[in-house]
This record gives structure tokens, sequence and C-alpha cells, in this order.
């Protein structure tokens, strides 16, 4: 299947919210408000991923000189532009097009542009059983996060860029 990667748009909304509903389950998925609220507030790092026309997937996150993902970044749009880390908030794609290369390449092109934006690191947090997914990335396991995010048990994880 063909796919472009973009940048986002204000009228991707409705799509990215239904994407987010179908990939995680409520406790852990950001509101449609929130989602209104990052790509108004950070949509150089908000990409999605289009096959003919429709949405079938995104990755978005927001610049912060903290070095791990702590919740009040996933409720906040008020944190620092500047940061030298690039966080991933959430990496999803609808279920027909997921083990085809599309999360691979957000990935990709997210980390491209963490490096055009000077950034020092891209940083997530993850399901124990994604962490072998993210290292082949290159990212590295800080051991437990401290989120709460959803009442689930996260892992940190940190990818260096060389510059």
């Amino acid at each position: 299947q063909d796919f472009t990667v973009r940048a986002v748009r204000q009228d991707d909304l409705e799509s990215i919210a239904e994407i987010e509903s179908v990939c995680f389950p409520a406790a852990e998925a950001a509101s449609r408000a929130s989602f209104k609220e990052r790509i108004a507030a950070f949509p150089e790092s908000f990409l999605v991923a289009e096959a003919d026309g429709k949405l079938i997937g995104y990755i978005n996150g927001c610049a912060t000189d903290s070095p791990v993902i702590y919740d009040e970044l996933f409720y906040s749009t008020t944190t620092k532009q500047n940061g030298e880390n690039l966080t991933v908030f959430g990496l999803a794609v609808i279920p027909e097009f997921q083990r085809q290369g599309v999360a691979a390449q957000l990935m990709k092109h997210f980390v491209q542009t963490a490096k055009s934006l000077g950034k020092r690191n891209v940083i997530l947090t993850c399901k124990e059983r994604l962490i072998s997914y993210y290292e082949r990335f290159g990212y590295v396991s800080n051991g437990i996060s401290k989120s709460a995010h959803g009442g689930t048990q996260w892992f940190d994880m940190t990818l260096a860029l060389d510059k």
C-alpha cells in the first residue's frame, strides 16, 4: 500500500480522534479536545500518514526540557516549545495498515523533524511489550516510568540524536 507522511492540518482532527479511539483503550486515549489543542500548539511535531486521501496513522509530541515524560505533559499545551527533547505522545496506525511499515516511517520522519528542530533527544514512554520494538529504532530503555497514565505501567525510552 502506498502512503505519504505529511504535516498535520486542522481539518485532520476528526480522523485523528477516530484513529486514537480505535488504537487505544479509553483510559489511555487522548480526547478530541486534547488533539485540537495539540494541533494548534505543536503543529511542527505532529505528523500524519495518509493513503488514498484517508488518514491511517499519526505521531505527535511536544518539546520539553524534562528528560522523561511526566503525566502533566499529556494534558497541558503550555509546555516550552524550545526544550531540548521532543516527546512522542502517541504513535498509532489503524489495524488494517499495521505491520506494513507505516509506524516505522512515521517514526523516521518524526526523528528527522526532531533533528531539524535542533533537539538532542526523542523521548517516549511505552508498555513493556513494546520496548524491543522501539529499541530497533535506537531507543534505550531507562526503566520504569513515573507516569501512571491510564493506570498502566510504562517504561521511559530515550533516543539520543547525533547532531
